[in-house]
């Protein structure tokens, strides 16, 4: 199995992690969607930290909109922060006009993948903000592989979520700071495509260094980790620790703790491994006892159970965790249609499923129990809703924090019935290896399709099924 392990003793920010795994071997070449969309430019340059060499990458702007639109950075600017205190990454002792090397070990050469930046603009804190939806809509402009693109926008999910949960917002509806930042989406795309690049089959992580001290926000000065890190760590399988003790800075930033919460499992210690590439990712500060850098380590592994949510050795992937609110509210005075209307109603609030489920009550009569799923920066919404459509006084929380969900898509088949052609969507249901392992028709298509022909539902469900199969 090759493994990629993540060693962050002196934490993680984006682009420490871009730069660890340039210098472990991935092709800078990949990163070309994102500048061309982005209009701007990756500075790969190489840098020492306390006798470390390790390979430093800022995002320039290359292009006419790289002037802040005056809207502020809150807590997602790590970039900021990391490094300098005026906001820009200079500190990562090097000059930007002798910045060309290469990496000839790992066969990649940086040289020709830049040019003088004297007339460019450091990304963080310039250019547009975004709102999650339109960051959406930009990743899926940039033409990436379907898995590639998926992770990404997985990754921005969760670090939406979190900064909607620390702000008591919606996901949607707020404009976040930090997700549609040009250097944040450099990053997060960035280094999704060059782990896509390396093709590990299992990434771990060391417990991870946040730091110390404080950190100012547009909402006033919040201690390290903080609130976005802290909630993102919730919904992460690896841990962080304080410190190194006597360093006063950020360590752990919201868009590396974001990107490794979406990749990578946690582990104690590096794993056992035949080695075959590593790199360090320079970050922004200088200690004068310990290098500021992120190490990669890429190698061989025999225990197939690394990096995996548990300790079976079946060699298959694993779901996709899913974080989720379950909020529930017993009825004993809805009527038929107020109960069938629930499904369309909650779901425009933001509700991901809902079941009714027919309960005896007190005094024995009968009753439903609404069981409600929605995503936790929902919740307040999808209540509310529900207690207007319902009438019901009180709605309670449930201790489930998260479910395992299949990675979904859609394909569409034609089915050829006596000489004529008929189309079914069909959902195929996957693991985070892309193994298949359910196929179904989607009903109201084949009952269009079996109305047409004259034939069963089943037969045209089973038809339409095994058209998808074969065609995998």
């Amino acid at each position: 199995m090759r493994l990629l392990a993540f060693d962050g003793h002196t934490g993680a920010s984006g682009d420490m992690i871009l730069g660890a795994l340039l210098a472990a071997g991935a092709d800078p070449s990949v990163l070309a969607p994102v500048e061309d969309t982005l209009e701007c430019e990756y500075a790969i340059d190489s840098t020492t930290k306390c006798a470390i060499t390790a390979t430093a990458v800022d995002v320039l702007l290359t292009g006419s909109e790289n002037e802040d639109d005056g809207t502020g950075i809150d807590e997602g600017d790590e970039e900021g922060r990391d490094g300098s205190e005026d906001g820009h990454r200079h500190g990562h002792g090097h000059n930007h006009d002798d910045h060309h090397h290469s990496h000839d070990d790992h066969g990649h050469n940086h040289d020709d993948h830049h040019h003088s930046h004297d007339d460019h603009v450091h990304a963080e804190g310039h250019g547009p903000h975004r709102s999650y939806r339109e960051v959406v809509e930009l990743v899926e402009e940039l033409d990436l592989e379907p898995d590639v693109e998926r992770d990404a926008l997985a990754i921005f999910e969760l670090l939406g979520e979190a900064e909607a949960a620390v702000h008591g917002t919606d996901l949607e509806e707020t404009h976040f700071h930090e997700v549609g930042a040009d250097d944040a989406i450099a990053d997060i795309v960035g280094a999704t495509l060059l782990l896509a690049d390396l093709e590990p089959d299992r990434i771990v992580t060391t417990p991870l260094s946040t730091g110390g001290g404080t950190v100012s926000m547009s909402h006033g000065e919040y201690p390290v980790p903080t609130p976005a890190v802290v909630e993102l760590a919730e919904r992460a399988d690896w841990s962080f620790r304080g410190g190194p003790d006597g360093i006063e800075r950020e360590l752990l930033t919201p868009t590396g703790a974001a990107i490794l919460t979406h990749f990578a499992t946690g582990v104690e210690s590096v794993p056992a491994l035949d080695l075959e590439e590593s790199g360090y990712g320079a970050g922004g500060y200088d200690f004068e006892d310990r290098p500021n850098v992120l190490r990669v380590l890429i190698g061989t592994h025999s225990d197939d159970s690394i990096g995996r949510a548990s300790d079976s050795h079946v060699d298959t992937g694993q779901l996709v965790r899913d974080d989720i609110t379950v909020l529930e509210t017993n009825l004993d005075d809805a009527t038929p249609e107020v109960l069938g209307g629930l499904q369309d109603t909650l779901a425009d609030a933001g509700a991901r499923d809902v079941s009714i489920v027919p309960v005896t009550m007190k005094k024995s009569r009968p009753g439903h129990l609404v069981k409600v799923l929605c995503k936790p920066a929902d919740s307040q919404r999808v209540a509310r809703r529900l207690a207007e459509e319902t009438g019901t006084l009180g709605i309670r929380e449930t201790g489930a924090t998260h479910r395992w969900i299949a990675t979904r898509e859609f394909e569409t088949v034609t089915l050829e019935v006596a000489d004529e052609t008929y189309e079914v969507d069909v959902k195929i249901a996957s693991d985070s290896e892309g193994d298949v392992y359910d196929v179904s028709a989607e009903y109201d298509d084949a009952l269009a399709v079996a109305t047409a022909t004259g034939r069963s539902v089943r037969s045209v469900i089973r038809q339409a099924e095994v058209a998808a199969e074969d065609g995998r």
